[in-house]
C-alpha cells in the first residue's frame, strides 16, 4: 500500500485523457490538441462540443447535422418545469434549482445510451438554468428555438429578446473558453460516478453539485461585485491596498493549477475588450484592466513567494455581464458550457472503465474493547 498522502489528490494522475492538456508552469491549455486562444477565437460552442465528443472537427454537413440534432433535444417536460417553478417559488438558489432539472432530464427519453444521454444534457442544461430564471422573475419561460444557435438560443430563452451579435459572440468564446480543463473537481466526480458503471445523468448531476461549492465555481459573482464597487470608488489601487492591509483575498486571482496568468484569462480578456467597445459601458471596462494591473503588482509585493496572478473568474465576471447574463446565473452559465467536458470525460472513461477507489491511511483510535451500554 502506498502510504503516500497528497491532501486534495495533488500531483496524483488518476486518467489518461486525449481531452485537454494544462501546462500549469507555463500558462498554456489545449483541447484536444487545439490551443485554447485558437480554439475559443474562432469555434461556436457547438464546434467544440463535436470535437470533444469526437477528437476532430466536424465537416460543414456534420456541424449543421450536429446543431439539428442538439436543438432538437433541448424541450423538458411539464414535471420538470414545475419542479423548477417550485424551486423558484422558494428562491433557491440557481445551482440547486439546476441539480433538481438535470437529475430529472432523462424523464421521457427511450433511448438511454450514453452518447444519446451526452447530446440531451449538453442541449437541455441551457433550457433548464433559463426556465429557473423566468419563473424566477415572474415571468413565463420562452421556449427553446431550433433555428438559434446554442449561445444564442440561451439568451433568447433568459430574455426572451433576439440577441445582437455581439453578445452572442461573447457568449460563444466563453463557452468555448471553459469547455473542458483536465480533472478538475467536477470532471473528477462525473468519472467516478460512471465508473461504477453508473448512468451519465446520475454523472452530471453529482459534477453540478461538485460545482456548486464556491471553491470551484463560484468566484465570478463576488468578483463581479468587487469590480463594480472599485468603479464606483474610482480608486483602485487604494482599493486593493486596503483589502491586503486587512488581510482580506482579492477575487479573480490566483489558481490551484497555473503558476503564471491563466491562459483563458487572456482570451476572454479580448472577448471582453471587442464586446465593451460597442458598449456604453466601456469606461468600467477599463476601470477593470486598471485593477488587474494594480492588484497584480500588489500581490506580487505583498506575497513575493507565492505567484498570485489572473485566473479565468476574472474576466468570466466583466464579460458575461457585459453580454446580458445575470450575476446569479454566473456559475449555472459555466455548467451551461461544462456539461459538455464532462460527458466527454465520461465517455472517455467508459472506453477503458476501471472502478476509481482511492486508499485512505486509517488515523482513529486502535486496540478499543468494546462495554455494554449499562457498564458506560
Amino acid at each position: 500500500m502506498n502510504e503516500t498522502i497528497r491532501p486534495g489528490l495533488e500531483g496524483i494522475t488518476v486518467a489518461e485523457t486525449g481531452l485537454s492538456r494544462i501546462d500549469g508552469e507555463n500558462g498554456e491549455l489545449t483541447v484536444c490538441g487545439f490551443p485554447i486562444e485558437e480554439l475559443a477565437a474562432n469555434a461556436t460552442y457547438e464546434e467544440s462540443v463535436f470535437l470533444l465528443f469526437e477528437g476532430r472537427l466536424p465537416t460543414a454537413a456534420e456541424l449543421a447535422d450536429f446543431r439539428a440534432d442538439l436543438a432538437s433535444r433541448r424541450e423538458i417536460c411539464p414535471e420538470v418545469r414545475a419542479v423548477l417553478r417550485r424551486a423558484a417559488a422558494e428562491e433557491k438558489p440557481a445551482m440547486d434549482a439546476l441539480r433538481m432539472g438535470v437529475a430529472a432530464a432523462n424523464l421521457g427519453l427511450v433511448d438511454d445510451d450514453p452518447a444519446t444521454l451526452a447530446r440531451r444534457l449538453v442541449a437541455v442544461v441551457p433550457t433548464i438554468v433559463a426556465t429557473y430564471w423566468r419563473y424566477r422573475r415572474g415571468e413565463e419561460p420562452i421556449e427553446p428555438r431550433d433555428d438559434l444557435g446554442h449561445a444564442a438560443n440561451y439568451l433568447h430563452m433568459l430574455t426572451g429578446e433576439e440577441p445582437d451579435d455581439a453578445a452572442v459572440r461573447g457568449l460563444e468564446t466563453y463557452l468555448s473558453t471553459v469547455v473542458d480543463h483536465g480533472v478538475n473537481a467536477s470532471t473528477f466526480t462525473a468519472r467516478t460516478v460512471v465508473s461504477t458503471e453508473s448512468d451519465l445523468v446520475s454523472a452530471a448531476t453529482a459534477a453540478v453539485g461538485s460545482l456548486k461549492g464556491p471553491l470551484h465555481g463560484g468566484a465570478p459573482g463576488p468578483v463581479l461585485e468587487m469590480l463594480r464597487e472599485v468603479h464606483e470608488l474610482g480608486d483602485p489601487a487604494g482599493y486593493v491596498e486596503a483589502k491586503l492591509a486587512a488581510g482580506e483575498r482579492l477575487m479573480g486571482f490566483g489558481h490551484r493549477v497555473y503558476r503564471v496568468r491563466d491562459p483563458r484569462a487572456a482570451v476572454l480578456e479580448s472577448a471582453a475588450e471587442r464586446l465593451y467597445a460597442e458598449s456604453a459601458d466601456g469606461d468600467f471596462f477599463e476601470t477593470v484592466r486598471e485593477f488587474e494591473s494594480v492588484a497584480v503588482e500588489e500581490l506580487a509585493a505583498h506575497s513575493p513567494d507565492r505567484r498570485l496572478d489572473t485566473n479565468v473568474e476574472f474576466y468570466t465576471a466583466a464579460l458575461l455581464d457585459g453580454v446580458g447574463v445575470p450575476k446569479e446565473l454566473f456559475t449555472a452559465t459555466f455548467a451551461v458550457s461544462r456539461v459538455a467536458g464532462w460527458m466527454a470525460h465520461c465517455l472517455e472513461q467508459l472506453e477503458d472503465n476501471r472502478l476509481i477507489r482511492p486508499e485512505s491511511r486509517y488515523v482513529g483510535a486502535t486496540d478499543r474493547e468494546w462495554t455494554p451500554a449499562a457498564e458506560r
